[in-house]
């Protein structure tokens, strides 16, 4: 199947789509929320050269209890055996349908091509080398029809590598966040917390703000935040919502450029806000907020750096050029002025090591106890508040 790139709805397309949590906050999960009434749930699989991992992608989608599953496997042109694999998991088990382009479109057009056969209530894009946890569905459903203005339901991935290891099925508590105050907030600091095989959308949002944009590596990402734009976001805490396998040939596996990650970063954003999301009332400080996040962590970045004694003269202006031209007032931030000095006291010499290694620390464990707020609570800062307008 092939079409066209997506493009943007009109952003009157989703006006009204307005959400309904007022304030964030954390309640106890209810269970058994409308007996007999199951809900259906498409989930969309893009394969490329995964034969090997597609049975067991297709067959955790299919084991999931308490919901009604359909799986739609789009296949990328792939030089492998994915396509007679796809097609025997298909005749087999009449909830699978295949999907197969003659030419490589690349991950975007491939899902959005799987979004085209979305027939469920709900919908999650699965890659073919992730894995659901058993019970997911159920879990992240039930939330979603108790907050009907939640459009994105999230949980806690597990990465690994070889066999799926041990996972949590215990459901603390849920969080709901107003849509627009966890895009702030995601604004605020400029990354990404959602990995992508434990997200479940509601179909009737995905319909109003379309599917995923042509970007390179970010375009998951500004689906996000493109559908908390126009409705609430949602959290199951305690229980592991899916497995995200690592190996060396899946995409975030690639070496990262940290310039390029930034430029990525800084993309998404940018798609955002010239889509619908532009048309929000809180556009014009969402985007001012992005550029200082970016701005700020590539300054954050040039001064690691320079502790580290991994860079460059050129690589540091290019940084700093970088955080200017996404912020114009980039000069007259707190980072700015640290980056001035670690660089005078790196050209000092190795008497000043022991401060650099001193701020290597403390940058260290700012990050653990980032990471571990994430795996607790599924954000990296705490939240901030209502956006001001």
């Amino acid at each position: 199947m092939t079409g066209p790139a997506r493009k943007f709805p009109d952003a009157r397309s989703v006006d009204g789509w307005m959400s309904s949590v007022t304030r964030t906050h954390r309640t106890r999960a209810v269970r058994g929320l409308e007996p007999g009434d199951r809900p259906s749930v498409t989930v969309v699989i893009p394969c490329f050269n995964y034969a090997r991992y597609l049975p067991d992608s297709v067959g955790s989608a299919l084991a999931q209890d308490g919901v009604d599953v359909d799986v739609v496997v789009v296949d990328d042109c792939s030089t492998d055996d994915s396509v007679t694999v796809a097609r025997g998991l298909a005749a087999r088990d009449p909830r699978v349908t295949v999907l197969v382009h003659e030419v490589n479109q690349g991950p975007v057009a491939t899902f959005n091509d799987g979004l085209e056969r979305m027939t469920g209530e709900f919908v999650v894009r699965l890659d073919a080398d992730d894995l659901l946890t058993p019970g997911s569905l159920a879990r992240a459903t039930a939330l979603a029809r108790a907050y009907p203005s939640v459009g994105l339901v999230y949980g806690h991935p597990i990465h690994f590598e070889g066999e799926p290891p041990a996972h949590r099925s215990h459901v603390r508590s849920w969080t709901v966040w107003p849509g627009r105050q966890w895009l702030g907030d995601r604004c605020r600091d400029g990354y990404n917390v959602i990995t992508s095989p434990e997200v479940v959308m509601r179909s009737s949002i995905v319909a109003r703000v379309g599917g995923q944009m042509p970007i390179a590596h970010t375009h998951d990402m500004e689906m996000w935040l493109r559908i908390a734009a126009f409705s609430d976001v949602a959290r199951v805490d305690g229980a592991d919502q899916a497995w995200h396998r690592e190996h060396s040939s899946s995409l975030s596996a690639r070496k990262v450029d940290l310039l390029k990650d930034l430029s990525e970063r800084r993309e998404a954003f940018d798609v955002l806000l010239a889509g619908p999301a532009g048309s929000i009332p809180e556009a014009q400080t969402l985007r001012r907020l992005s550029s200082r996040a970016i701005a700020r962590d590539t300054l954050r970045t040039a001064c690691h750096m320079v502790d580290r004694g991994r860079a460059s003269e050129e690589s540091v202006e290019d940084l700093a050029a970088f955080a200017v031209e996404v912020d114009p007032g980039a000069a007259s931030l707190p980072e700015w002025r640290q980056l001035q000095r670690r660089r005078a006291s790196a050209s000092r010499g190795p008497l000043t090591r022991p401060l650099a290694a001193a701020a290597a620390l403390r940058r260290r464990l700012r990050w653990e106890l980032r990471y571990r707020r994430w795996q607790r609570t599924g954000v990296y800062d705490r939240s901030r508040g209502q956006l001001a307008r």
